[in-house]
C-alpha cells in the first residue's frame, strides 16, 4: 500500500473526477442504509421534487445543504439514511398532458380516464426521471434504492389508509362550500396554493334603486360582473347613514331581482360607500353573511371562468369580457356613478397563474382545527419541532392558528383518486349532493359494503376527483418508511432527524406534515426544521421564471464543477435562514463567486499533489503519527491550527452553522496549510533523510488526510479522489470517521505567536517586492520591537524568517541605536522591519523608479484637486461620483506620502 501521485493529473479535472465518483457511488450502492446497522439513526427525507421539474438554483442550494448534513452525520458514525423521491405534481402533469392532447385536436374526455392515465404514466417512465438524474449530478449521497414516488403502490396504500381513517374519525367531510377555483386548471385549489398579488385595478361605484322608489343606495366593487349574483345589500349596524334603510329592498339592475338590505358586523363602513353588495356564491365574507341571513346562493360562473345561464344576457361571456359589458350596461342605464383607480390585492392561482374565482362547489374537506390543536400542544409544551432559526417558530405557530378547513379534492385525473363510491342506484343513476356514498380501501370493500347496505343490485361509481397533491406530501416523512405498516425503516428512521426546506413552503408543507405526522403516528415527523433562505441574483433580487433572472446550475457545474457550486452555495450562508447572493455575469455566463470556489479546489489539489510527491510513496498510515516530543515549532503550530479547526467546524455543524464551517475550512486549508505550512517545511523535505524530515512527512500526511475528511461533506468528489490517492484504502471516504480534536495539541499562545511570525515574513516579502530585490538574492533584515515577548517569538522563529524571507543576516533589537541608512522600512503591529538596500539594489535606478511613480501620483492629485474645486462638478455630479473622487484623492495623497518617505530613506 503506497501513496502515489501517478494517477493524479497535474491539473484538476472536475468533470472527469465527479463523473467517476458519482458512477462509483451509485453502482456500488455506497450509501445504502440498513436499519440493523449500529449507530444513532440520522435521517433526512428530501423534499420530493416535482416529477415535471428540472434543476434550478433553489434545488441546488437545498440539496447542497442536505448532503452536507447527511455526509457529516454519516462520518460521525450515525446510521444514516438520505431518502430521495419525487412528487406526482397533479396540476403540472395534467396540464402538460392536456396540452399534448389539445395539439392533436382532442380533449381528455375524448381520450377517457384510462387512456389519459396510460399516457401520463408513459410520460413519467420516459421523462419523469430527469430531476433525479440531476440531483445525482449534485453528488447527493442518497440511498437511491429507496427512491420513492408519491404514486407508487406503497405510497398509494398509505394515502388511502389516511383518508379512510380521517373519514371514520369524522375529520373528513363532503360539503357544498365556497372554494378557491382556478379556471385555468378547472380545479379547486387550497388557500396555501393562492398567491396574493398587488395589482393596479379599479373601484366601480354604481346605484341600486330602492324598490319603493324613494331613492337608491350606492355600492362599490372591484368585480362588477359579480353583481349579477347579488342577493342582498349589507350595511354596518352602527353606521347611522343607513339605519333607516335596514329592512327595505332594492331592485338589482339589469336582472330586476328584488333583494333585501340588512345589517352585518362584517361590513367595513370605511370601504367604498359603506354599502356592500352581497354575492354569497362568489365571496368568502358574503358566503358567511348569506348563511347567517338565509340568502339565496346564486352561482353565475362556469368552471372555465365564463358566465352561466344565471347571468342573463351575459351568459357565455368570459368573466373579464362580462365585466366590461356589465359596466357599459350600468352606464347606459344611468347607474354608473364613477370609476376610481384602485390598488388592491388579487388572489392568483399559484399553478394556473390566473386570478382565482371564489366558487360554490361540492368538495371534500379535512377538519383542520383538531389536527392543528394537537400539533400546537407539542410545539408549546416540547418546542417540537425545533426551528432553526428560531424566529420561524412564531410564524409557524401563527399559521397553525389561522388555518381553515382544507379542501382536498381536485377536479383532475392524475393523482390519488378519492376512495369514495357513490351509490347512484339510490339517485336514478346520477351523482347529486344527496347521493349516499361509501368510503373504502378499494372497490371490492366498497362493493361488499354496498351490497350489505343497499342490496345485491347496488350500482357504485367512484368519485372522479383526485386528492390535493399536498395530502400525499403531508404523509411523506412516514409513508416513505412503509407506513401504515410497522416496518424496520419506520421503527429506526422515524421520526426523521432534520427537515431542510425553504421558508416559502412552511405553510404549504411543513405544517401539513406536522399535523398529519402527529395525528397518525403520535409524533412530530422530524426533530429539527432547518429553514434556509433564497438564492438571490447578482442584483439581490429573487430568482424566478417570470422575472427571467434564474441561473442554470448545470451551466455553472459544466464550467466550474459540482463541488465548486456546492461549496459556494453553502459558504455564502451567513447565519441559518439568511438569503444568499450569487455573483453572475449574464454576458459571459461566469460567476466570480463559483470561480473562487473552483480556485480553492485547484489550490487543494496542488497542495495535496505536492504533499504526496514528498511522502516517499508512503501513506499516512505507513508513515505513522509523530511523537509530540519530536515536533518542531511549525509542526506544533499546524497541528494546533488543525485541531482548533476541528473543534470549530464540529461546533458550527452541530448548530447548522454550515456557512461558518465552510469559511473556517477555507481559511485553514488555503492560508494555514497550503500557503504557510507547506512553505515552512519545504527545506526539511528537501533533506535526503533524517528525523526532522520524517516528522515533517508524518505531520504533513496526518494533516492532509484530516483536511480531506473535514472538507468531504462540503466538497465530496475532489476529497474522495485525493483521499484514495493518499491512503490507497478501499471503500469510500464518506464512511471514515470525522476528525476529532486532541485538546492537548491546541496551543492558542503558539497560534498567536505564529500570527506575528507570518506577519513579519509577509512584510519582508512585500518590501523585497517593492524594491525589486531578485528572488535569488538574500538580504539583511532588522526587526525592532520594545516588547521582550515579541523578541523571544521572533528569535524562536528565526530559521523560518530567514528561510521564507530569504534573509541571510537577521538582527532583532529592542530599539534602533542609530538610523539605518538607505533602507526600506515596513511595520507589522509593533514590530518595525528594516531592509538595508546597499549592495543588493541599484539605488539610483530605484530612486528614479520611485520618483517616476511619485510624479504620476502628483499629477493625479492635481487633476482630482482641480476637479473637486470646480463648483460645476460639485453641484451637478451625483453624490456618489463626488464622494468617489474625494476617496481617490485621499488615497493618492497617502500613496504620495509613502513614496516621499521612501525617497528620504534612500537619500540618508
Amino acid at each position: 500500500m503506497s501513496a502515489t501521485t501517478s494517477t493524479l493529473p497535474s491539473q484538476y479535472d472536475s468533470t472527469a473526477t465527479e463523473a467517476k465518483w458519482q458512477t462509483y457511488w451509485e453502482e456500488n450502492q455506497a450509501f445504502k442504509a440498513d436499519p440493523e446497522h449500529p449507530g444513532e439513526p440520522y435521517c433526512i427525507v428530501i423534499p420530493p421534487a416535482n416529477v415535471t421539474g428540472s434543476l434550478h438554483m433553489g434545488h441546488a442550494f437545498n440539496t447542497a445543504l442536505i448532503d452536507t448534513l447527511v455526509r457529516y452525520h454519516r462520518m460521525k458514525g450515525c446510521n444514516t439514511l438520505c431518502l430521495p423521491g419525487t412528487d406526482h405534481a397533479s396540476i403540472a402533469v395534467q396540464t402538460m398532458i392536456e396540452k399534448q392532447i389539445k395539439a392533436e385536436g382532442k380533449t381528455r374526455d375524448d381520450l377517457g380516464r384510462e387512456k389519459f392515465l396510460e399516457r401520463a404514466w408513459e410520460w413519467r417512465k420516459e421523462s419523469g426521471g430527469k430531476i433525479i438524474s440531476q440531483l445525482k449530478r449534485l453528488g447527493l449521497s442518497a440511498d437511491w434504492g429507496r427512491e420513492r414516488f408519491t404514486l407508487d403502490p406503497d405510497r398509494c396504500k398509505g394515502v388511502i389508509a389516511a383518508f379512510v381513517r380521517l373519514y371514520e374519525e369524522g375529520l373528513i367531510y363532503r360539503g357544498n362550500y365556497l372554494v378557491n377555483w382556478c379556471p385555468q386548471s378547472q380545479s379547486a385549489v387550497s388557500d396555501l396554493e393562492v398567491e396574493n398579488t398587488e395589482v393596479d385595478g379599479h373601484l366601480w361605484h354604481f346605484r341600486y334603486p330602492l324598490t319603493d322608489g324613494s331613492g337608491y343606495v350606492q355600492v362599490a366593487t372591484t368585480r362588477p360582473e359579480t353583481m349579477l349574483g347579488d342577493t342582498g345589500v349589507a350595511v354596518n349596524p352602527h353606521d347611522e347613514r343607513y339605519l333607516s334603510l335596514i329592512g327595505k329592498t332594492v331592485t338589482l339592475p339589469i336582472l330586476r331581482r328584488e333583494i333585501p338590505i340588512f345589517s352585518s358586523e362584517l361590513v367595513n363602513p370605511q370601504f367604498g360607500t359603506g354599502c356592500v353588495k352581497v354575492t354569497p356564491a362568489h365571496d368568502p365574507n358574503d358566503f358567511k353573511m348569506g348563511r347567517t341571513h338565509d340568502l339565496p346562493f346564486i352561482n353565475i360562473m362556469n368552471k372555465d371562468g365564463s358566465l352561466n345561464h344565471q347571468a342573463g344576457p351575459f351568459a357565455g361571456q368570459d368573466r373579464f369580457l362580462a365585466r366590461k359589458n356589465v359596466v357599459r350596461r350600468l352606464k347606459e342605464e344611468g347607474l354608473l356613478v364613477k370609476i376610481e383607480d384602485y390598488r388592491h390585492t388579487v388572489p392568483y392561482s399559484d399553478r394556473g397563474k390566473v386570478p382565482i374565482e371564489p366558487l360554490l362547489s361540492t368538495q371534500w374537506f379535512v377538519k383542520i382545527k383538531p389536527l392543528a390543536t394537537k400539533t400546537l400542544a407539542l410545539l408549546d409544551e416540547n418546542n417540537s419541532p425545533n426551528f432553526v432559526p428560531q424566529r420561524w417558530k412564531k410564524v409557524y405557530r401563527d399559521w397553525l392558528l389561522k388555518l381553515q378547513d382544507w379542501c382536498i379534492s381536485r377536479q383532475l385525473w392524475w393523482g390519488h383518486q378519492i376512495p369514495a363510491w357513490y351509490v347512484v342506484s339510490e339517485t336514478d343513476g346520477k351523482i347529486t349532493d344527496h347521493t349516499p356514498f361509501i368510503i373504502a380501501h378499494d372497490e371490492t370493500e366498497a362493493r361488499d359494503q354496498g351490497k350489505s347496505k343497499y342490496g345485491n343490485n347496488v350500482i357504485l361509481i367512484q368519485d372522479s376527483d383526485v386528492l390535493d397533491t399536498w395530502f400525499s406530501s403531508g404523509l411523506w416523512p412516514f409513508s416513505t418508511m412503509g407506513w401504515p405498516e410497522d416496518t424496520a425503516d419506520f421503527q429506526t428512521y422515524y421520526p426523521n432527524s432534520t427537515m431542510v426546506t425553504g421558508f416559502d413552503i412552511i405553510f404549504f408543507w411543513v405544517a401539513r406534515m406536522t399535523m398529519m405526522g402527529t395525528h397518525f403516528t403520535g409524533k412530530i415527523p422530524f426533530q429539527d426544521v432547518y429553514i434556509h433562505g433564497l438564492v438571490r441574483d447578482e442584483l439581490g433580487k429573487k430568482m424566478s421564471k417570470s422575472a427571467g433572472n434564474g441561473v442554470d446550475p448545470l451551466l455553472l457545474i459544466e464550467k466550474y464543477g459540482t463541488d465548486a457550486l456546492r461549496y459556494t452555495l453553502v459558504k455564502e450562508v451567513a447565519g441559518a435562514g439568511q438569503d444568499i447572493t450569487l455573483q453572475y455575469d449574464r454576458k459571459t455566463d461566469e460567476s466570480e463567486s463559483v470561480e473562487g470556489s473552483r480556485n480553492f479546489a485547484n489550490k487543494l489539489w496542488n497542495g495535496a499533489r505536492f504533499g504526496m510527491m514528498n511522502l516517499d510513496g508512503k501513506t499516512p498510515e505507513e508513515l505513522g503519527t509523530p511523537k509530540k516530543e519530536t515536533l518542531e515549532l511549525s509542526d506544533r503550530w499546524i497541528l494546533s491550527r488543525f485541531h482548533h479547526t476541528v473543534v470549530q467546524t464540529r461546533k458550527y455543524m452541530e448548530v447548522y452553522g454550515l456557512g461558518e464551517g465552510a469559511k473556517g475550512l477555507y481559511e485553514f486549508i488555503w492560508r494555514d496549510f497550503c500557503d504557510w505550512y507547506i512553505e515552512l517545511i519545504k527545506s526539511r523535505l528537501k533533506e535526503e533523510e533524517g528525523k526532522s524530515r520524517l516528522v515533517a512527512q508524518q505531520t504533513l500526511g496526518f494533516v492532509l488526510e484530516g483536511i480531506l475528511k473535514l472538507l468531504h461533506p462540503f466538497m465530496p468528489h475532489i476529497t474522495e479522489e485525493l483521499w484514495h490517492a493518499l491512503t490507497q484504502k478501499k471503500g469510500v471516504l464518506g464512511f471514515e470517521l470525522y476528525p476529532e480534536s486532541d485538546e492537548v495539541l491546541i496551543d492558542k499562545s503558539l497560534e498567536q505567536e505564529f500570527t506575528l511570525l507570518i506577519g513579519v515574513i509577509r512584510t519582508i516579502r512585500n518590501l523585497r517586492a517593492e524594491v525589486d530585490i531578485k528572488p535569488n538574492v538574500k538580504c539583511r533584515a532588522i526587526l525592532q520591537t520594545v516588547h521582550e515577548s515579541e523578541r523571544s517569538i521572533l528569535a524562536a522563529g528565526e530559521a523560518y524568517i530567514q528561510d521564507l524571507g530569504k534573509v541571510e543576516g537577521l538582527t532583532i533589537l529592542p530599539s534602533l541605536t542609530e538610523k539605518t541608512k538607505q533602507a526600506i522600512v515596513g511595520v507589522w503591529g509593533t514590530v518595525q522591519v528594516l531592509i538595508p538596500l546597499t549592495d543588493i539594489v541599484d539605488l539610483d535606478a530605484l530612486r528614479g523608479k520611485i520618483e517616476k511613480t511619485l510624479g504620476k501620483v502628483q499629477q493625479e492629485i492635481k487633476s482630482l484637486t482641480n476637479r473637486l474645486q470646480n463648483p460645476g462638478f460639485i453641484n451637478k455630479a451625483p453624490a456618489d461620483v463626488v464622494q468617489s473622487a474625494r476617496n481617490a484623492l485621499a488615497e493618492a495623497e497617502t500613496q504620495a506620502a509613502i513614496l516621499r518617505e521612501r525617497l528620504q530613506n534612500l537619500s540618508q
